[in-house]
């Protein structure tokens, strides 16, 4: 077993509601598929059962997936975030040095990166460069397009 998956209260219970849904709706849609595959004759030669089956098979995986993350799950609380330094569950407020524009990130798992909301993984580039940072500290991250230049203006939970 793994060693746990950290996760903030959010972001769990969105793994738990994506569970419900392949559990309940998917598998049942999967199933419809398989019969309606069934009913077409031999399965030896048959796509849409070897399609339904596939499907089955992918959906079966991301569920063992889902409840090992949630089983071993580290749940981060607001308490448990540090505030003078960059980690996981922290917001963060920079200033891009070379547009002078300000940006709010939060540091995230892969599982709750949302880069639409503001919500960076800790293993993506930018946010491997942002942890550990203080505040009034410069990081200098290379992307492809070039290098990346943050000043941490602020650190909140």
């Amino acid at each position: 077993m793994s060693e746990g998956t950290f996760l903030t209260r959010n972001g769990c219970d969105k793994l738990k509601e994506e569970l419900k849904i392949l559990k309940t709706v998917k598998r049942k849609e999967i199933a419809n598929a398989l019969d309606k595959a069934r009913q077409l004759g031999d399965l030896s030669e048959n796509a849409e059962y070897d399609s339904a089956k596939q499907s089955q098979a992918i959906n079966e995986k991301r569920i063992r997936e889902l409840e090992e993350k949630i089983l071993t799950a580290r749940i981060l609380d607001n308490e448990s975030i540090s505030s003078d330094k960059a980690y996981i569950g922290a917001k963060l407020k920079l200033l891009d040095i070379d547009s002078k524009e300000e940006i709010q990130y939060m540091l995230v798992t892969e599982d709750e990166a949302d880069y639409a909301a503001g919500k960076i993984s800790m293993s993506s580039p930018v946010g491997k460069a942002l942890l550990g940072c203080k505040i009034g500290d410069i990081a200098n991250i290379k992307v492809p397009a070039g290098v990346l230049k943050y000043k941490i203006l602020n650190i909140s939970r």
